[in-house]
């Protein structure tokens, strides 16, 4: 009987071994699985908000561009004819920047009667012909409003002003002094109340206060629109777009938060996104308490 205990005692020690030694395995396996797990769950998550960035960027940002509803002309050769763009100067420029593509050198040198097309690519360059249209147009804007308020010290002392070095001759020659675009009177009223609406994540002022090249830009932009008939409606889409293609890390943050907010980028008011709740400077930042930014690293500042 003594014996049989015994053997028996070795039997169960033997066995005892055996669960420790798989319970043991097992855990190790549960533990490593679960880490596996976290890092698969972190991983999908990652390409999920990947996924949801770049649906965005294809909404907000069209890689094909889009139509604006104006024609440029010959307004290009016009500014440099008056002496708003100086030749030799905007080429220098865009020569240390690889040139000008074929298109570009159109818009600038010849006569285009195609409708314009924005795009990642060309937006900069736009952006500055925009700019010096605004600056040059004859406009009651410039000469009547915020810009020309005494307490500033003068227009030319801000940034959309003293920034365009690429005029001939001192550039307040050439504010508001050129028949660029002319407006009829309904026009100009239509310009004053859009831009009024219109603001830029850059600063905290509208299009009516044109102190960077964004905003004199898009007063450019919108002069255009008017003498060419296109409806208010039309002009805030349109604004809306440039907007986008201009601050791009901006208004990607800005779908983003209307995504949270279950608005789909088409299904955004642009008047309602222009304005200073979400456009400005100080709407922006709130936005961001809100939102984690996106950020593509892109878009220009605020000079040539």
């Amino acid at each position: 009987m003594e014996e049989q205990i015994k053997d028996g005692g070795k039997n169960y020690a033997v066995s005892a071994s055996i669960v420790i030694a798989v319970m043991v395995l097992a855990l190790t396996w549960i533990y490593a699985t679960g880490l596996g797990n976290k890092d698969f769950v972190g991983q999908t998550t990652l390409l999920s908000k990947i996924d949801s960035e770049r649906n965005l960027e294809n909404s907000v940002l069209p890689k094909e561009g889009v139509v604006l509803p104006v024609v440029w002309g010959d307004l290009g050769k016009q500014m440099i004819d008056q002496g708003v763009i100086d030749r030799e100067k905007f080429e220098s420029l865009y020569k240390n920047r690889g040139g000008m593509t074929a298109e570009e050198s159109q818009l600038l040198y010849g006569n285009s009667d195609e409708k314009l097309m924005m795009n990642a690519e060309n937006s900069g360059f736009l952006l500055n012909l925009f700019w010096g249209l605004g600056l040059g147009n004859k406009n009651d804007i410039l000469e009547n409003g915020p810009m020309s308020d005494p307490r500033y010290g003068g227009a030319g002392r801000f940034a959309s002003t003293g920034g365009w070095v690429v005029a001939s001759g001192d550039v307040m020659e050439h504010y508001s002094k050129h028949s660029l675009v002319t407006l009829t009177a309904e026009q100009q009223k239509i310009v004053e109340r859009i831009s009024k609406g219109i603001y830029r994540p850059c600063c905290g002022n509208s299009t009516y206060f044109p102190d960077c090249n964004h905003g004199m830009a898009m007063l450019g932009l919108l002069e255009l629109m008017a003498a060419q008939g296109v409806s208010e409606e039309d002009m805030y889409k349109v604004a809306f777009r440039v907007n986008s293609y201009w601050f791009p890390d901006t208004y990607l943050t800005i779908a983003k938060y209307f995504e949270n907010k279950g608005i789909k980028w088409n299904e955004v008011d642009p008047k309602v996104a222009l304005g200073a709740d979400f456009s400005s400077a100080s709407g922006y930042q709130r936005v961001l308490r809100e939102t984690e930014p996106i950020q593509l690293n892109s878009g220009g500042g605020c000079g040539l």
